[in-house]
């Protein structure tokens, strides 16, 4: 892996990202009316009533459209069902856009957030058996994050110190605790009881009945080398300027009822971030680059 990869999240790894698709119009996006629909994973979370009214008080219409798995939004915009979405970090940005072959692009950050290691059975990592199965997310980006957590609380090793291209089949098992099992994103925290411990996403720890003082494990969001990981509003490339959207970024970002609904719905654990644009965009370009070369 290109070293300015391996430098920017060797010490760290993933996030913010479910099973279908919750109401999702093209009508408006596709015919060009004035509302703007956007993609969210969680449309309950606090942040978002906040985020319609103050959108609205500033004369702009929107519609958000919830999704119930992380695959969906994506394409829904790239198809011209959405206008933006927001539930995505760089990383996962990157591969989608190699993979689909194409462009979409942030427009501005939201915030960032730990990744958290959740148990039923143990209060500390340092209880866990040598030889129990701890759950992981199996897409590409969140796998490869929360096998550094898992390494950085000593259950796993990886060979090479890990990436963020990181697999199973990088984890040196000999030299490792426990064993891993990666699931779809909303089945690790319903894994729980059968598992020692599971990695779980910000989006279901609420949903499992956790909170997320509750986790034994996580990395640490505040790491200055944690930019592939913030999560952003995405457009279409074409879209990137539009003053609308961007309108709607700035409202994000500054409105206090929307940033306290952040933190509400992240359990105080959110770290709202207003990075450059500039700065994103050169993230996602080199995670893209160093996608394809190892392709």
């Amino acid at each position: 892996m290109p070293s300015s990869t391996t430098k920017l999240v060797a010490a760290l790894a993933a996030a913010p990202l479910v099973i279908g698709l919750a109401a999702c119009s093209s009508a408006g996006a596709a015919e060009g009316d004035d509302v703007v629909r956007i993609g969210v994973v969680g449309k309950s979370d606090p942040q978002w009533p906040a985020f319609e009214e103050a959108a609205a008080d500033a004369g702009i219409d929107i519609e958000l459209v919830d999704f119930a798995d992380y695959t969906q939004p994506n394409p829904a915009l790239t198809e011209g069902e959405l206008d933006l979405n927001q539930f995505q970090h760089i990383v996962y940005l990157a591969d989608y856009n190699v993979s689909a072959d194409a462009d979409l692009a942030p427009i501005g950050s939201t915030a960032i957030y730990p990744l958290g290691l959740y148990s039923l059975a143990y209060d500390s990592v340092d209880d866990i058996p040598a030889g129990e199965t701890v759950a992981v997310p199996d897409d590409p980006s969140n796998l490869a994050r929360a096998l550094l957590v898992l390494q950085s609380a000593g259950l796993i090793e990886l060979d090479g110190g890990g990436s963020i291209f990181s697999t199973v089949d990088d984890i040196d098992e000999a030299n490792s605790k426990v064993k891993v099992t990666p699931l779809e994103a909303s089945l690790t925290p319903t894994s729980l009881p059968d598992v020692a411990a599971a990695i779980i996403n910000n989006d279901f720890v609420q949903d499992a009945g956790l909170t997320f003082a509750d986790a034994i494990a996580q990395d640490d969001p505040s790491d200055p080398n944690a930019l592939p990981y913030v999560n952003i509003f995405a457009a279409r490339a074409d879209d990137a300027d539009d003053e609308t959207y961007l309108k709607l970024v700035e409202i994000f970002q500054t409105d206090p009822e929307v940033r306290a609904g952040l933190l509400e719905a992240s359990g105080d654990t959110a770290v709202a971030l207003t990075t450059p644009v500039d700065e994103l965009v050169d993230a996602l370009a080199t995670v893209e680059d160093d996608t394809r070369a190892q392709g």
